[in-house]
């Protein structure tokens, strides 16, 4: 097969959630020596790419999402190997959860889904997360971001508690919040740097947010 169609097998691989295309196109790529980086750029980025208009437009919900990241999930397995480091190099480390005594992660299940088949590295840590949690897992991944999603009223105020123990605590990164009662005016009150409607607009978010 040529490299445009290992490509498009890769795209469509996500598109169609379909994790044994993923794992036979991803092969066929390393075998045919195509980077693994523009593998995952323009294969299976592309794909998800789709899988997040789609979900923007309700043509498709959280599960056809979730299926469309396993089956970019199981690619990334094949790649592995063969990446600089022997790991697959990403465009940076996402910290993302539900705020303590929330146990709703919908939503969050769907941006990290979208952040990780956007080429992130996402570190999931549930739901209902303690603060120190969050603090903790940015201090000691390194994280760029850190994304927190609350659905009521009475746990949006975590959103702010993981922003002031990360001041007192001298820990660095960028933040995103969203959730039903948050809005960008609610994250610009407590110092945040994005407000995330959607799933679909988490990747670009987040991308803006590294670039600075």
């Amino acid at each position: 097969m040529d490299k445009k169609s290992i490509l498009a097998d890769l795209k469509m691989s996500v598109e169609t959630w379909d994790v044994e295309l993923a794992k036979k196109s991803a092969q066929q790529a390393v075998d045919a020596g195509i980077a693994p980086g523009e593998a995952v750029e323009k294969g299976l980025g592309a794909g998800m790419e789709t899988i997040s208009q789609k979900f923007d437009a309700a043509e498709i919900y959280l599960p056809q999402v979730l299926a469309a990241s396993t089956a970019m999930e199981a690619a990334l397995k094949v790649f592995e190997p063969h990446m600089k480091g022997n790991s697959v190099a990403t465009k940076g480390t996402v910290v993302i959860g539900t705020v303590f005594g929330d146990i709703h992660e919908i939503g969050k299940n769907v941006v990290a889904a979208m952040l990780t088949g956007a080429g992130y590295k996402v570190i999931d840590l549930g739901r209902d997360v303690p603060i120190e949690n969050f603090v903790d897992a940015v201090r000691q991944n390194k994280a760029d971001v850190v994304g927190a999603s609350a659905l009521m009223t009475t746990t949006v105020i975590g959103q702010k508690e993981i922003l002031e123990m990360m001041k007192e605590e001298n820990v660095v990164a960028k933040s995103i919040f969203g959730g039903a009662p948050c809005n960008e005016e609610w994250v610009a009150s407590i110092g945040g740097d994005a407000y995330c409607a959607s799933g679909g607009e988490a990747a670009a978010l987040v991308a803006k947010l590294i670039k600075g």
